[in-house]
């Protein structure tokens, strides 16, 4: 007899200093289920050990709230002001931060591969990933771009971890710990 796998229920973050996107959804094998979204936002008039502090404390909140298995988050890319780089390296450290202390394991994605992910190319604009995230989970209306993001990147680790159920099942060998490719049947 075997036993179903449970669902995963995903967390999704779209990092930032000032507003920080959040998105939670439950993978079923291929059926995605949206369950929340939003944005943790801190102020700017607030210093910056406040401003970590408080996006660290929201997604907390949003881990004790929606109770998370698994975590994805955007890697951040660079910047042409080095400056803003290291703000928003600084609020995906705070995120990064609230998910391990909570427990999940994250998972880490570009831009790239999640645009990739939910539109089908990379080079996608944040219309055409609003657009789709609100096709995938059959959603009334697109959410805001923050939220948007953070649920595409849970979309690409929901569409992620299924490929790589499929790879790590019976049949397949490893080496050193890395799948190397399925026996022949």
């Amino acid at each position: 007899m075997t036993v179903a796998a449970a669902p995963m229920r995903i967390l999704g973050i779209d990092p930032g200093l000032r507003v920080t996107g959040f998105g939670v959804l439950e993978a079923d094998g291929a059926r995605l289920r949206y369950v929340s979204s939003g944005r943790i936002t801190s102020d700017e008039r607030a210093s910056l050990p406040e401003r970590i502090a408080t996006l660290f404390e929201g997604i907390r909140e949003v881990v004790d709230t929606w109770r998370p298995t698994h975590a994805a988050v955007e890697i951040v890319f660079v910047n042409v002001n080095p400056q803003s780089t290291l703000l928003l390296g600084q609020a995906r450290g705070a995120a990064l931060s609230a998910l391990t202390v909570g427990g999940l394991p994250v998972a880490e994605y570009t831009a790239l591969q999640v645009k990739q992910a939910v539109v089908g190319h990379g080079k996608a604009d944040k219309k055409q990933v609003q657009f789709m995230v609100a096709r995938l989970l059959a959603l009334a209306a697109e959410p805001g771009t923050d939220a948007a993001d953070a649920l595409a990147c849970a979309i690409c680790h929901a569409h992620a971890g299924r490929g790589m159920g499929a790879l790590a099942a019976p049949g397949s060998r490893r080496r050193a710990g890395r799948i190397i490719a399925r026996r022949p049947a």
